[in-house]
């Protein structure tokens, strides 16, 4: 595990260092360097920080909700799960996400990591659901004990349910080495305010929460807020539950997204938040095997810059 830096002051120029993100988008095709990736053959992927302790991640992850949820010793069920792990290692991922409001997912996620071995090189990430403090770290140990680790990566307070007991145990899991980061997730505009005041007012190192080209809401305050307290973002909801996909369906991709490495409206879609600089990794979710290979493909080669962002979402809005 990397060492924890500190996290800057609220009086440094975090606020600075989001313009000059922006001024970099606006000025370059591609953001960030290159991306560095474990050994064992996985395909390299543009990673960003995560700013509380300077440790980089690849910024495309894989979520669960609504596509994990099947019976572990069911080999019909979990075979397609499996090639979507295979898909996601081989295309540079490690964030994978879950929660116990997901059914199964958890268990399955620890199933596939240790059947492909594949545990000690993914980053661990799951939530609290559940009001109380005794029932938060029952929910949370057994979290851990279905995903296969003896410490996970991140845990969430999920939809800020029961907030202050759950942070108060998370913060203090975190002094004693039980979980590496915190944070707090919601997947409706409707939070988006709330989530800043959180982030605004509680030492977080993440904050999750819905974005994609056609809900537009959280670049008003929840990203720029993220930026200025040094707060990483995990995306979900990138394909607002399909309806990009119907949206677009029957249309071919116009000639020029193939200037920032573009091939597949998916690929359209994650492009267009990643290239945003205060998308730390987002989380798209699939029981696709070829699905989540092409999404693994946005992590890869050039980004829109603000121009082509902004060409992008005229696009979208004229459909």
């Amino acid at each position: 595990m990397k060492s924890h830096l500190s996290r800057s002051h609220p009086d440094n120029p975090g606020r600075r260092r989001f313009l000059g993100w922006s001024a970099a988008l606006g000025a370059a095709t591609v953001l960030g360097p290159a991306a560095t990736l474990p050994a064992h053959g996985a395909a390299r992927m543009r990673e960003r920080a995560i700013p509380s302790s300077g440790e980089t991640i690849p910024v495309i992850g894989l979520g669960s909700a609504r596509t994990f949820d099947v019976d572990p010793a069911d080999d019909a069920a979990i075979e397609p799960l499996t090639g979507v792990m295979r898909a996601f290692q081989a295309g540079g991922g490690r964030l994978v996400d879950s929660s116990p409001m997901y059914g199964r997912s958890e268990a399955v996620i620890g199933t596939l990591a240790h059947r492909l071995g594949i545990a000690d090189r993914l980053f661990m990430a799951t939530k609290v659901w559940t009001r109380g403090e005794a029932d938060g770290i029952a929910q949370m140990e057994r979290s851990a004990e279905r995903m296969g680790v003896a410490r996970l990566d991140l845990i969430q307070v999920h939809n800020l349910v029961d907030l202050h007991t759950q942070l108060a145990t998370l913060k203090r899991w975190k002094a004693e080495g039980r979980v590496r980061y915190i944070g707090v997730t919601h997947s409706r505009d409707s939070a988006h305010d709330d989530l800043a005041r959180v982030i605004e007012s509680e030492p977080l190192d993440f904050v999750q929460f819905n974005y994609n080209i056609a809900a537009r809401n959280a670049e008003q305050r929840l990203l720029p807020a993220a930026a200025d307290r040094g707060v990483a973002t995990l995306i979900n909801e990138p394909f607002e539950k399909g309806s990009l996909f119907r949206r677009v369906r029957g249309r071919e991709l116009p000639g020029w997204t193939r200037e920032f490495d573009c091939a597949t409206w998916a690929q359209f879609f994650l492009k267009f938040i990643v290239a945003h600089p205060a998308v730390t990794c987002v989380i798209p979710a699939t029981s696709n095997p070829d699905h989540a290979a092409d999404n693994m493909r946005a992590g890869h080669g050039a980004l829109p810059d603000t121009a082509v962002r902004r060409r992008m979402s005229a696009l979208f809005r004229d459909i």
